[in-house]
């Protein structure tokens, strides 16, 4: 379907891209056909497109069933698509956003440089070497990685490692590591700014198919259940709602045509420690309720599964997602 974001005939090219490729509504090759959308070792992508939409700070009993404050996510999303009722977080309670943002780029918080405990910008001395991580991995196999940030501005750089208004550089995890951002890491890192979008400019690449293999999303704070000061005034669940209401329709629409997948996670929660997880897409179970048990790490090495990557050693012994899918969506490990 259209704009109301639930499967469509787009389950059709995810069979045909699972074989020799598809090809998008505008005529953009997908998977399988081009060496450019290889994985590497030769490794092939099973879904060309995912789509990672990072929220915040609820628990997975404040959204699942709060039809008056997460209408969309409940009436909408959940009968259509799959989701996770055991994804618990791997910090305990009080860890804040950023060591978690860092975990889904690179599954772990501890590098030997560096360990990542606090919110702090990124800085000579909270950043870190370490090129063990998704988007190096995506850049050694030829690959292109976008992120879309809301709330950049002047004031953010074009490597956005300085908050402006209600973004935040603690949910943008590139922007940690030096061989995207720089040693120091510097706003006008041009390897950082090449990948860095602002939010705006998303639906204009989404309707001219100009869509990298593996794309970031991060909501303001106002918008991704957070909340701050200076927000409008209201339900912070509701806000988020109604955020994802607004802008995953056309990324559903993107990968329903293209074969493409939608994750939406959360980065923590309280100290139940188990978080709401949402899979989108034409090769997910409809109106399934996946009960393993997932951490960030999953969603990290299921990326890697999708888009043919070799498997970090940080995230080689989690659970992948593979339940939450249609049989052999995801291939064997590389």
């Amino acid at each position: 379907m259209g704009a109301g974001g639930v499967r469509s005939a787009g389950a059709v090219l995810f069979a045909a891209a699972l074989g020799c490729g598809a090809a998008s509504s505008s005529g953009t090759p997908t998977a399988g056909t081009d060496a450019a959308v290889r994985g590497a070792n030769g490794g092939t992508q099973s879904i060309p497109y995912v789509f990672v939409v990072a929220m915040e700070n609820e628990n997975i009993s404040e959204v699942y069933g709060d039809v008056a404050g997460a209408p969309y996510i409940n009436l909408t999303l959940i009968p259509a698509y799959a989701r996770a009722t055991d994804f618990v977080d791997q910090f305990s309670a009080g860890v804040p956003s950023e060591p978690h943002y860092v975990w889904l780029e690179a599954g772990t918080n501890a590098f030997a440089d560096h360990t990542f405990t606090t919110d702090k910008a990124p800085s000579a001395t909270n950043s870190t070497a370490s090129t063990a991580h998704l988007a190096t991995q995506l850049a050694g196999a030829g690959l292109s990685w976008t992120a879309y940030e809301e709330g950049l501005d002047a004031g953010t750089g074009a490597c956005p490692i300085s908050g402006s208004g209600f973004y935040a550089p603690k949910h943008n995890p590139f922007v940690f590591f030096q061989d995207v951002a720089g040693n120091p890491p510097a706003e006008t890192a041009p390897g950082c700014a090449a990948h860095m979008k602002p939010l705006t400019a998303l639906s204009a690449d989404l309707d001219a198919g100009a869509m990298a293999p593996y794309v970031f999303i991060t909501p303001d704070l106002c918008h991704d259940m957070h909340g701050a000061d200076g927000c409008p005034a209201g339900d912070v669940i509701k806000a988020g709602d109604d955020w994802l209401r607004s802008n995953l329709p056309p990324l559903l629409d993107f990968a329903n045509a293209n074969a493409g997948v939608v994750f939406v996670v959360w980065d923590e929660g309280d100290a139940s420690g188990h978080l709401p997880f949402l899979a989108l897409g034409p090769g997910v179970k409809s109106g399934y309720a996946g009960s393993r048990t997932y951490t960030h790490s999953s969603v990290l090495k299921t990326v890697e599964e999708l888009l043919g990557l070799p498997i970090l050693p940080a995230v080689s012994a989690a659970e992948d997602l593979s339940d939450l899918f249609g049989p052999g969506a995801i291939p064997a490990a590389n």
